[in-house]
């Protein structure tokens, strides 16, 4: 191989970070590399992380593979350690094209192949400018970094330090950058989106800085948040949610669980009746929004009446598109020292859960069919309504955006049908 490639797993974040990066490391004169971007919010995503390494170096035995993100953060040693890596960048030096050009040779010990320092010691986040989201017609944008708050079950403030936000005005920059290069869509992401601005001059808070990106550039088309903690949402997000039809009408929020004695073990902010009191706020303002939510199952104490307050937290709530992680306890964070369920018994909790959630996605399906919707046209012959649903949309051009009827589903995404006119 010649040139940088680059694998990505988790979040969004990610997937921009993974441009910077390739940006940076093709700035350095950085060759025949791979960089491996990883994710640590459960030990399934490591072990993945760790699977790939060793298929990218049989695939690839004379490429320089340097591994970088969350999980090389938070466990550098296990990957320094392994043969088949190269290289160990923390996720502050994962950003800098200084860190490709002092690489080390191929060859080095595992502590010479380190380059990850003390995350907790940074205390900004720096803008950063990129022309594409490879592989995608949505652009994100990173607006925040980093967490101040300490969910026993997390390992992620670990991996991207405390909470810093990027000035309004670059985000601006950035914004129009992405539009000017054909992007219509744009996705606001962090690590926890909605402590943005705290840390600014004058406290801009996210629904501020989505009201500005809307003014500021008319062009933006379609508005989304990537996730957002419900209990810190601001009075300017409401007022986008109700009044301003550019703003999608789709919101993913970080539940983690519906029984209020886990929430407080979880050291989450907010209570059942929290989470439920904002759904139906949302739902007044805009009765045809859909919403997302990550839920764990089996977090150590949860017994089976407190399952099934998480059961009924998303059956309640209405959540059509439900992230389910069976809980993976983290080395180093508080849950991962409490008394442990057998692994059989989450994985049984998870698929209950799952299939609450493919239920209620059903649901949302059926809702759905009659209706007309505008649609943006992805990559895979599929496109996304604006509340976020998956439609078949075969043969059509990526990244055009049109109105069509829902004529149907399949369980998994819609089926539609364009009149002549939008056809031509």
């Amino acid at each position: 191989m010649s040139g940088v490639e680059v694998i990505t797993f988790g979040c969004r974040l990610n997937t921009y970070e993974s441009e910077v990066m390739r940006a940076e490391a093709e700035k350095a004169g950085l060759n025949n590399a791979i960089l491996v971007n990883t994710c640590a919010v459960t030990g399934e995503a490591v072990r993945q992380a760790r699977q790939a390494i060793r298929r990218v170096r049989r695939e690839n035995p004379h490429a320089r593979i340097i591994v970088t993100g969350c999980a090389a953060q938070t466990e550098s040693q296990v990957f320094a350690e392994m043969a088949e890596v190269d290289a160990v960048l923390g996720n502050e030096e994962k950003l800098k094209s200084a860190s490709y050009r002092a690489l080390p040779d191929f060859g080095v010990s595992a502590e010479e192949k380190l380059r990850v320092n003390d995350i907790m010691s940074v205390k900004a986040t720096a803008p950063q400018m990129v022309k594409h989201i490879d592989g995608h017609v949505r652009a994100f944008i990173q607006v925040q970094n980093g967490c101040d708050h300490r969910c026993t079950f997390c390992i992620i403030p670990y991996g991207r330090g405390n909470s810093r936000s990027v000035p309004m005005g670059a985000v601006v920059d950035q914004a129009r950058n992405l539009v000017e290069g054909g992007y219509s869509e744009i996705v606001l992401t962090g690590v926890d989106a909605t402590s943005y601005g705290a840390d600014l001059p004058g406290q801009p808070t996210l629904g501020l800085l989505a009201k500005t990106l809307l003014k500021q550039i008319p062009e933006i088309r379609r508005l989304r948040l990537s996730s957002i903690d419900s209990i810190e949402a601001d009075q300017h997000l409401f007022d986008l949610i109700g009044d301003e039809p550019r703003f999608m009408p789709h919101l993913h929020l970080s539940l983690q669980h519906g029984d209020d004695m886990i929430l407080k073990r979880m050291k989450r902010r907010h209570s059942r009746a929290d989470a439920l009191d904002f759904v139906a706020q949302v739902r007044r303002l805009r009765p045809e929004i859909s919403l997302g939510a990550d839920m764990i199952a089996g977090f150590p104490t949860e017994t089976e009446e407190m399952f099934a307050n998480a059961v009924g937290l998303a059956e309640e709530a209405g959540i059509a598109h439900l992230h389910v992680f069976p809980y993976s306890p983290r080395p180093g964070t508080p849950a991962a020292r409490m008394p442990q369920f057998d692994r059989s018994l989450i994985k049984d909790r998870a698929a209950r859960l799952r299939a609450t959630g493919q239920t209620l996605y059903q649901s949302h399906l059926d809702r759905m069919v009659g209706t007309r919707q505008w649609l943006l046209v992805e990559n895979n012959g599929l496109a996304h309504t604006e509340n976020f649903t998956l439609v078949a949309v075969p043969g059509l051009r990526p990244r055009s955006m049109l109105q069509a009827e829902i004529t149907g589903h399949n369980g998994k995404h819609l089926d539609m049908q364009l009149t002549a006119a939008e056809a031509a």
